[in-house]
């Protein structure tokens, strides 16, 4: 038997691809792994980690096209919905009134409410406010306290007497949709107190200070005057419309 020869032993190792490969892509007798992948030593996050990202970005892209108007007929998903909770109306009592308003004067005031600290700069502590307020004032004639006798009347029922009251001031009706906030100046511990809690006694107080001041220049007016003059107008074309011709009205009762 024919020993092989060294030549045709060099011709077989040269002719392997597979053998020569493996020596020249492995790093050492223990890499398995498979050719192609990658060997990078960083890892990569989960997918589900990028969700919150993406939520985040299509949340951000639906407000601004709402808010811009970009997408017609998109709803704003951040807009706020007012529910009115109130109890009906309640009423307590009735009263009987026998007024005439004759005349109505409105007015508006400008109260400037300054409040400030003693010992303490107003930056520190104290509050300026400007409340500008409307409201109206009537002025009426109270028919129902004609004293007994006030009325003559002749016998033919022609010619007629009446001695009236003197016209009156209502209270003040504050226009609440009228009347706001002009300006406000606070300072530092007054911002912080408004902050964690609100005080509704302020407002208050501003109207109740407006209420008085135009309640105190209706006095000023010629509102009564008016009230006057209109009633004696208004009783006299009634009772003209009545029959009389004569028909007299005088106030001071």
């Amino acid at each position: 038997m024919a020993r092989p020869s060294a030549h045709d032993h060099r011709s077989d190792s040269h002719d392997d691809p597979d053998v020569s490969g493996d020596r020249a892509g492995s790093d050492g007798p223990g890499d398995r792994r498979p050719a192609g992948r990658d060997r990078s030593p960083g890892r990569r996050l989960p997918w589900y980690f990028g969700l919150p990202i993406a939520l985040a970005a299509v949340l951000a892209v639906l407000f601004a096209a709402a808010r811009l108007d970009l997408i017609p007929g998109l709803p704003d998903p951040f807009a706020r919905q007012e529910i009115d909770r109130s109890q009906p109306a309640l009423l307590k009592s009735i009263q009987n009134m026998s007024r005439y308003t004759a005349a109505t004067g409105n007015f508006q005031v400008i109260v400037d409410l300054d409040q400030d600290a003693k010992f303490l700069p107003s930056q520190v502590l104290g509050k300026r406010t400007l409340y500008v307020a409307a409201g109206t004032v009537g002025a009426y004639v109270d028919l129902g306290a004609l004293q007994q006798g006030a009325v003559t009347v002749s016998e033919d029922r022609r010619t007629a007497s009446i001695v009236l009251p003197h016209a009156q001031l209502a209270d003040t009706a504050l226009d609440v949709r009228k009347s706001y906030v002009f300006s406000q100046q606070r300072g530092f511990f007054d911002r912080i107190g408004d902050f964690f809690s609100g005080n509704p006694g302020d407002q208050q107080k501003l109207e109740i200070l407006a209420t008085e001041k135009i309640q105190a220049a209706a006095k000023d007016t010629a509102l009564t005057t008016t009230a006057e003059t209109n009633t004696t107008a208004m009783l006299q074309g009634l009772l003209r419309s009545l029959g009389f011709t004569t028909v007299t009205v005088t106030t001071g009762a």
